[in-house]
């Protein structure tokens, strides 16, 4: 396969790992930088669904002894019965909203300006949650979490189909706005992710499946390695980081970057392609 090809697949996992799960939206940021490589074809948009799952290796590495204790606990302990409820019902209405209007958003809502407008208000929103969360906290642990705060996360979840939101922005301000700590919104976006992302990318996979081929396998290979290498450094920086900070710079990002996609937009210096 060509090595520039391969090249770009690599850049395109860093940027996935990078941004997936910040709260700076892993769509919009691919869709630049897919524009700026020549890499936003049909196949490309595949790409950039399935190598999610290379993030989301990293996740379950990350939370390797959560997770596996909630297996072996399932079966007779209810606080972990109780947990994967919660991942469950806020998995659900991704699930249902995806399948009923996936298409028509991937039709009419992937514009540049879309992007640049909803990266902006999110920055917004971020500042607004942030200010709010020193006298809202109501929930300090994802395991204090009830079945209706999961479902009210899950449906903020939904938010992030229109593209430059950021799944991981709507799970983790919504969940902050909603009354959960900033570590308990957090851990639970993680955790939310792993059916979520997993999810799409087996069912990108499988819809798409005519446009792929085995030549395709080495430029996947490489998306998902190096997403997978981003994205473990990357969560791991930010467990540490929301532990003494708030999510305040990347709300200036957010504001900064949605002007930038907007300039580049409108100045045809990039050509955007839905």
């Amino acid at each position: 396969m060509d090595t520039v090809l391969l090249l770009k697949a690599a850049i395109m996992g860093v940027v996935e790992g990078l941004t997936e799960f910040l709260p700076i939206s892993s769509t919009g940021h691919l869709i630049l930088a897919g524009a700026l490589l020549g890499f936003d074809d049909d196949k490309a948009k595949v790409f950039d669904i399935a190598i999610q799952t290379g993030a989301i290796f990293a996740v379950i590495l990350v939370y390797w002894q959560r997770i596996r204790d909630t297996l072996v606990q399932l079966p007779t302990q209810r606080q972990a019965q109780r947990f994967t409820l919660n991942v469950l019902i806020g998995f659900f209405p991704a699930v249902v909203l995806g399948l009923l209007m996936g298409k028509a958003i991937q039709e009419h809502l992937f514009t540049p300006y879309i992007v640049a407008s909803t990266f902006i208000i999110g920055g917004l929103v971020i500042l607004w949650a942030e200010r709010r969360q020193q006298t809202s906290v109501r929930v300090a642990s994802v395991d204090d979490m009830g079945p209706w705060d999961a479902l009210k996360v899950g449906l903020v979840q939904c938010l992030a189909m229109v593209p430059g939101t950021s799944r991981s922005g709507a799970t983790i301000i919504g969940g902050m706005l909603l009354g959960l700590s900033r570590k308990a919104a957090t851990d639970y976006s993680f955790f939310l992710a792993i059916p979520t992302l997993i999810g799409a990318g087996v069912y990108s996979l499988y819809k798409e499946r005519a446009l792929l081929s085995m030549d395709d396998v080495p430029l996947f290979a490489v998306g998902l390695v190096f997403s997978f290498i981003s994205a473990w450094l990357c969560v791991r920086w930010l467990l540490r980081y929301i532990s003494a900070h708030s999510f305040t710079p990347f709300a200036w990002y957010r504001i900064a970057f949605g002007l930038i996609v907007w300039g580049t937009a409108a100045s045809g210096w990039i050509q955007w392609h839905a």
